[in-house]
C-alpha cells in the first residue's frame, strides 16, 4: 500500500527546504511566498535496519524497501479557504493525502521573512487550522442542503446522516478540528467519508528549529506542544537546515555527520516512524534468493489481507502463510534452519500479522 503525507504550513516556515531534504525531487526553495506552484511529490525509501539483517542472512539478488510519498503543498495564507493566495488549489491537494505533516516555524532569523511579521508558532498553527476548518464547513454545508431534502421525505438513513453532519458543523463552528470529535460509528462515518474532510486527517507537527535547538527544542517548541496538548498529536523536532545537509552527503558519511551533531538518527527517520505510529502501520517481509522486500500494511490485518498487498490473487486464493519471527531467523540463520527446529509456523486465514514477520504465502487461484 502506498502511504502519502502532505507537507503543509505557512510560507517561509521551511517546508520546501524540508521536502528537498526528504526526497530526490527538488522544489524551488526561495525567500518569498508561493515559490511552490505545483505540488511536488517525492518518493523515498523507508529506512529499516531489519532489511540489512535479512540481506546479510539471505544474500538476495536485490533488496526492496517499502516507500513513502511526501507531497510538498504550497504555503497557505490567511484567507486561503476563500481563494486568497493559491488557496483553493492547494486545499484540494491536501484532500488526497493520508496524513498531514504540519511544518511550524520555531526559529528566529532576521534574514528569513515571516509572512505575519513575527515568529509565533501557536498563531501560525491556528491560521492553518482556521483555513482548513472553513473549507470543511463549506463542504459540510453543501451536503447538509442536499440531505435536508431527502430527510424530509422520511428517509431514515438520510436523517441520521443529517444529524451527524449538523454535529460536525457545530464542532467546526466552535473552531475545533473534526479529528477531535468523539468516535463515530460506521453510519456516521459514512456521512462524512465522501467529503474527505481536511481537519479529519491525522496530523504530525514538525517543529522546525535552528541547529542549537535540535536536541531539546526551545520556547517556541514548548508553546507549540502546549497548544496541541488536547489533540493527542505528536510534535517532532526537526532542523530542516541540518536535514538539507544530510541529503547532500553519501550514505556512508551521514552517520559520521549525525554523530558530530550528537544525533542518533535523522529527522527524516523520526518523521517516518511518527507517520507509521499515527496511521497504525506496520511492516512485514518476504525473503528469498531473488529478493528481500518490505511491505507496509495496517496494524491488525490478517494474513490474507497482507498477502493481497503483494497481489490480489494471493488474497483471493489464500491457503496458508508460513511465518518466521526475525529473532528466530537471526538465531538459526535461514528459512531451512528455522524449519528444522520448528520455528516456522503454519498460519491460516485468522492469523493477525505482526510487525517484522517474515512471511511466505501459499495460494491457489
Amino acid at each position: 500500500m502506498s502511504l502519502q503525507c502532505g507537507i503543509v504550513g505557512l510560507p517561509n516556515v521551511g517546508k520546501s527546504t524540508l521536502f528537498n531534504a526528504l526526497s530526490s525531487a527538488k522544489a524551488e526553495a526561495a525567500n518569498f511566498p508561493f515559490c511552490t506552484i505545483e505540488p511536488n511529490v517525492g518518493v523515498i525509501t523507508v529506512p529499516d535496519e531489519r532489511l540489512q539483517i535479512l540481506e546479510k542472512l539471505v544474500n538476495p539478488q536485490k533488496v526492496l524497501p517499502t516507500t513513502i510519498e511526501f507531497v510538498d503543498i504550497a504555503g497557505l495564507v490567511k484567507g486561503a479557504s476563500r481563494g486568497e493566495g493559491l488557496g483553493n488549489k492547494f486545499l484540494a491537494n491536501i484532500r488526497e493525502v493520508d496524513a498531514i505533516i504540519h511544518v511550524v516555524r520555531c526559529f528566529a532569523d532576521d534574514n528569513v521573512v515571516h509572512v505575519a511579521g513575527k515568529v509565533d508558532p501557536v498563531s501560525d498553527k491556528e491560521i492553518i487550522d482556521t483555513e482548513l476548518q472553513l473549507k470543511d464547513l463549506e463542504s459540510v454545508d453543501k451536503k447538509i442542503l442536499r440531505l435536508e431534502k431527502i430527510a424530509k421525505s422520511g428517509d431514515a438513513k438520510a436523517k441520521k446522516q443529517l444529524a451527524t453532519l449538523q454535529a460536525v458543523k457545530k464542532h467546526l463552528e466552535e473552531g475545533k478540528n473534526v479529528r477531535l470529535l468523539a468516535a463515530l460509528d460506521e453510519t456516521e462515518k459514512e456521512a462524512t467519508a465522501d467529503l474527505q474532510l481536511l481537519t479529519e486527517k491525522p496530523v504530525i507537527y514538525a517543529a522546525n528549529v535552528d541547529e542549537a535547538s535540535v536536541h531539546n527544542g526551545n520556547e517556541y517548541v514548548e508553546a507549540l506542544k502546549a497548544s496541541v496538548q488536547q489533540e493527542n498529536a505528536e510534535v517532532v523536532i526537526i532542523c530542516a537546515a541540518i536535514e538539507a545537509q544530510i541529503a547532500e552527503l553519501d550514505p556512508d558519511e551521514r552517520e559520521m555527520f549525525l554523530e558530530e551533531y550528537g544525533l542518533k538518527e535523522s529527522g527524516l527517520s523520526r518523521l517516518i516512524r511518527a507517520s507509521y505510529r499515527l496511521l497504525e502501520l506496520i511492516t512485514y517481509f518476504t525473503a528469498g534468493e531473488k529478493e528481500v522486500r518490505a511491505w507496509t500494511i495496517m496494524k491488525g490485518w490478517k494474513a490474507p489481507q497482507a498477502a493481497g498487498v503483494i497481489h490480489t490473487d494471493f488474497e483471493k486464493g489464500f491457503i496458508k502463510a508460513e511465518v518466521i519471527k526475525l529473532k528466530d531467523y537471526k538465531t538459526y540463520g535461514s528459512e531451512q534452519g528455522c524449519r528444522e527446529v520448528g520455528k516456522l509456523a503454519i498460519e491460516g486465514k485468522e492469523y493477525v500479522v505482526e510487525d517484522g514477520d517474515i512471511m511466505h504465502f501459499r495460494f491457489n487461484v
